[in-house]
């Protein structure tokens, strides 16, 4: 486990100290300041829940059952209650980074001061991520409103000792027994707390935050493989140039194009489309490679600034306010996240579009300026890349189902007092998907694009080429030659890009890349 400590406060927490607990295994250290403003709000909600007026979450039933005034003996039930019957997910198990960042922003938000949960109930929330013990989460039951209700259930039902969770060592056992193991006492929920701990948008949010870290190398990956196609294909570099760009001033276009060009410097085989069959323009596969790919950049930078926004924010109902009010509100509605969870999808389609286009036009002989039909050794007695192209194709025809937007529906619930939801929980989950599937994409570009190059025996590639090339081959992702058995190959090449060696490769050249 990384030793690294992410301390949480009262203002919120950073996309780096998400990613530092979800995937690093990061300590978590609650601040003196947010224990007490812990301490203070829950004093205000315990005044509130000694009057006799009914105050919703503190002394009232939840959503359309909020008109009943619950008596003070049975209001520890109720907060039982309400974890028990809400942890109602069903499907497959959702993945332990995405459980771990649920878990930590839920403890982010308990931590502003905002929600009237006790002290000791935050300090069982970071022992248990520290343990290691991750509770199980099933793939369905959020609407992303009223927050991501059934997946945050499974998490707070694992703090009081209850349902399943997976330890330290992977295995899947009763979170009872887990908790016991490591010196960590079950909680007992008082008024609003168990209502606390499952009104945020914190699942898609993580979601959103690790989407953007994979898709920040997956961005400069496909500058790379884009630069490799047209080392390939014989292409122009004069496209990329910085004025071009500068004249249609979109920050992302001009990185790409900047990115583009920072490959190709010195090869040999870029400039050569006016030889033996003169082309006026290349494709626009080619030539407009940092156009997509600059737009999806920018739509990065828009969702980057959402989840940032969702960061500083303390997402509940109701919450505790400065003055000592306590007020309902709609801030967990996850319209705002869930826009820019379907907008990345409908950008990370496009992209693995044109990537496909491009190793489409590397395979075809009338198209490809003198390389061999489908790269075969022998075309005919070998088939070459045909295949992997249709694997590709499959992928991006997946991509593009995917980017149908999960926030255009909403399915009204708990009787129509619920009657418009976000569904960010279902744009995150798909989005997933779709990062998944673009790396896939991509290293299918790369595979294509490096065995084209080194097809070109007669032309010297960018010293950047060089070494992807040299790099590829290392990490066992063969060469052109006769058929062979190419899943493994390709799966060289997913884990190449997947893992940042792609762009390491290329930044040992250039110098780090935009």
């Amino acid at each position: 486990m990384d030793m690294h400590t992410v301390v949480v406060g009262t203002s919120g927490a950073t996309a780096s100290d998400v990613l530092a607990v979800a995937r690093g295994g990061a300590r978590i250290e609650l601040s003196a300041q947010a224990l007490a403003a812990l301490a203070a709000s829950r004093a205000i909600v315990d005044a509130l829940a000694a009057k006799p007026d009914p105050v919703y979450g503190v002394s009232t039933g939840f959503g359309a059952l909020a008109t009943r005034h619950i008596s003070p003996e049975l209001r520890a039930q109720l907060q039982r209650n309400i974890v028990r019957s809400h942890a109602a997910g069903m499907g497959p198990r959702v993945e332990r980074e995405v459980v771990r960042a649920l878990m930590f922003l839920r403890l982010k938000t308990v931590c502003s001061g905002r929600t009237g949960v006790r002290p000791e109930v935050a300090r069982t929330m970071a022992d248990v991520l520290n343990a290691g013990i991750t509770p199980v989460v099933h793939e369905y039951g959020s609407l992303g409103c009223s927050g991501d209700l059934a997946p945050l259930s499974h998490c707070a039902l694992t703090l009081m000792g209850e349902g399943e969770a997976e330890g330290p060592d992977g295995r899947v056992r009763p979170a009872g027994e887990l908790l016991a193991e490591h010196g960590i006492q079950p909680v007992e929920l008082r008024e609003k707390e168990g209502l606390a701990l499952l009104n945020g948008t914190d699942g898609m949010l993580g979601m959103l935050i690790m989407a953007l870290a994979d898709l920040d190398v997956l961005y400069k990956s496909a500058d790379v493989t884009a630069a490799l196609s047209l080392e390939a294909l014989l292409g122009t570099d004069r496209v990329l140039a910085p004025d071009l760009h500068a004249i249609r001033p979109h920050p992302g276009q001009a990185a790409s194009a900047a990115n583009m060009l920072a490959v190709v410097r010195g090869s040999g085989l870029t400039g050569h489309h006016q030889d033996d069959a003169p082309r006026v323009q290349d494709a626009y596969s080619v030539r407009c490679a940092p156009q997509v790919a600059g737009a999806g950049r920018d739509t990065l930078a828009h969702a980057r600034l959402v989840a940032e926004r969702e960061l500083a924010s303390a997402v509940d109902n109701p919450v505790v306010l400065p003055d000592g009010r306590v007020e309902s509100n709609g801030n967990f509605h996850g319209a705002p996240v869930a826009y820019v969870l379907d907008f990345l999808a409908v950008a990370v389609a496009d992209l693995g579009s044109i990537a496909e286009r491009r190793t489409d036009r590397l395979l075809d002989k009338n198209r490809s300026h003198g390389l061999p039909p489908f790269l075969a050794d022998d075309a005919g007695v070998d088939s070459g890349l045909m295949i992997a192209q249709y694997t590709q194709a499959a992928l991006v025809s997946e991509l593009k189902r995917l980017a149908v937007p999960a926030s255009a529906d909403s399915i009204p619930s708990s009787a129509m007092q619920e009657d418009h939801v976000s569904m960010g929980w279902s744009a995150a989950r798909k989005l997933r998907t779709a990062v998944d599937n673009l790396t896939r994409v991509i290293a299918v570009e790369l595979y294509a694009a490096t065995r084209a190059v080194e097809l070109r025996e007669e032309l010297t590639p960018a010293p950047a080429t060089r070494a992807v090339i040299e790099a590829v081959r290392a990490a066992g992702v063969e060469g052109p030659g006769p058929d062979r058995y190419l899943a493994p190959d390709l799966a060289a090449a997913d884990a190449f890009v997947r893992d940042g060696r792609l762009v390491a490769a290329v930044e040992k050249v250039t110098g780090p890349l935009r």
